[in-house]
């Protein structure tokens, strides 16, 4: 299964961050699963790819040519794929994925969140998303959605768009339960057979 992990890319988070983000990476690919991530070598999105290849497992990373100009390009992916801009990495990284994963992280994290949820919500597409937040970092965030249920402002199936989990065996067993491989395209199709 190909698993998104959106996470940080800040360098001034606590430790326990990245440790969560090796954890995750390692256990990935203990599981036999392919990390599909923003291609970036620092922070937590450096941590969970450098600790999936550590242990085996195999490492997409997709990166607009801003952030490889920035030289914060995850050069050891097994496959790199630089994209003219955010918009475009986020829809790869969608086409590229079974199931999405979100770890603790700042607003663009909570952008790649927001963007799968919603597509979940209104049916666009039905891959399990799970967030892992053992730290409680995103509970004002469940209550902010939570009130806005309360106000009329989200549908009922919010809540059953998203798994909220607090471990790393948690999160992978909604991952693993409820994802299917994602059927290549038409162009992918022909580019196999050509």
């Amino acid at each position: 299964m190909n698993i998104c992990v959106f996470c940080a890319s800040s360098l001034t988070i606590d430790h326990k961050y990245i440790e969560l983000a090796e954890h995750v990476g390692a256990e990935l690919a203990k599981r036999g699963h392919t990390l599909v991530s923003g291609g970036g070598s620092v922070s937590c999105m450096g941590a969970v790819t450098s600790a999936a290849r550590a242990a085996g497992g195999r490492t997409v990373g997709v990166i607009p040519q801003v952030l490889v100009d920035m030289e914060v390009a995850d050069e050891e992916s097994d496959e790199l794929i630089v994209t003219a801009g955010m918009r475009e990495r986020k829809a790869v990284m969608d086409a590229r994925s079974d199931a999405f994963l979100v770890l603790p992280g700042g607003i663009g994290t909570l952008e790649e969140l927001f963007e799968i949820w919603t597509a979940r919500v209104l049916g666009i597409h039905d891959r399990p998303l799970v967030l892992l937040d053992p730290f409680g970092l995103y509970e004002p965030l469940k209550k902010l959605v939570e009130g806005m249920y309360d106000e009329g402002f989200t549908r009922p199936d919010v809540f059953d768009a998203i798994s909220w989990t607090t471990t790393v065996d948690e999160a992978f067993a909604h991952l693993e339960a409820r994802a299917q491989p994602v059927r290549p395209s038409v162009a992918e199709l022909g580019e196999a057979a050509g």
